[in-house]
């Protein structure tokens, strides 16, 4: 006891000594940097560089991308003037890399008046590295944040408006291609505005952003992100409305209605009319004999 007593003394003469808080200091150090080294790496590991993302999508652009695109993506023209094999990616940025590779649209089966929305062929992280690799090429769009589009987080009222006016934009510069529904429809020299209804917001901002294939861009010059962002919240809001009027036709508004009624509804009354007029009863005219 006399032992202990005389080994607890020393301990508490040396606590109480200059260099005691820095000892305790460099442990707690020790011990907080043994525990980041034991959990952290895996996490770090899972984040490549920026220097390390362009590298793999370059290596993926290379196999995948670069027989159209040209290996430095500079485009490949063809014979005839003016015409491309794939068009030039340098600028085009960060955002119209994801909105193409991500709905399936590149790379093509084959070359086409316009790419159809396919399944997805590279995975989110692919998207990614082939995205930060084109954006290395030149300055351009960057792929937006979910804030960006959504809607979320505003009051009741503020939704109403941002629909409101959303309608109002998509009304005066989206309806003639994409019908006032956002059912789509056919455009000239073979191409077709696609069918909305089931699209992600982040890839109707950034082809709004990017203007694919024979759609304008609206840049943020032109429609500011609020703007773009009011847009998607209309056409989420048409999703979420129910058809009052029976049969939605489509969604195709005038053409389809007033086609209906020409052949369904005038054809129908000329076929009741012919009907009518072969069963009706005529009077017989019989011979009186003299």
């Amino acid at each position: 006891m006399r032992l202990l007593n005389r080994t607890a003394g020393r301990l508490s003469r040396h606590r109480r000594g200059p260099l005691a808080g820095l000892v305790v200091l460099l442990m707690g150090l020790l011990l907080s940097g043994s525990l980041y080294a034991a959990f952290s790496p895996a996490q770090a590991d899972t984040q490549p560089s920026e220097t390390e993302q362009v590298a793999k999508g370059k290596e993926l652009f290379l196999a995948s991308c670069s027989f159209c695109h040209g290996k430095n993506g500079e485009g490949i023209p063809t014979v005839r003037e003016g015409y491309q094999v794939g068009p030039s990616l340098v600028g085009v940025g960060a955002a119209a890399v994801d909105f193409q590779v991500g709905t399936g649209r590149m790379p093509m089966v084959r070359p086409s008046q316009q790419a159809p929305r396919k399944p997805v062929v590279f995975s989110q992280e692919e998207i990614d590295a082939l995205a930060a690799y084109v954006a290395s090429l030149g300055p351009g769009p960057a792929i937006p944040d979910e804030s960006d589009y959504s809607i979320e987080g505003l009051s009741e009222e503020e939704r109403e408006e941002a629909i409101s006016r959303g309608g109002q934009i998509f009304l005066t510069n989206c309806t003639a291609c994409h019908n006032f529904n956002g059912a789509g429809g056919a455009m000239p020299r073979g191409g077709y505005a696609p069918d909305l209804h089931d699209v992600d917001g982040r890839y109707i901002y950034e082809a709004l952003l990017t203007g694919p294939q024979q759609m304008p861009n609206f840049s943020n010059g032109n429609l500011t992100p609020e703007e773009k962002r009011d847009v998607i919240a209309y056409l989420y809001s048409i999703r979420e409305t129910p058809e009052y009027a029976g049969f939605s036709l489509g969604g195709l508004g005038p053409v389809s209605e007033g086609l209906y009624a020409w052949i369904v509804g005038i054809g129908g009354l000329v076929v009741a009319a012919v009907w009518i007029a072969s069963h009706t009863t005529r009077s017989k005219k019989t011979k009186v004999n003299a």
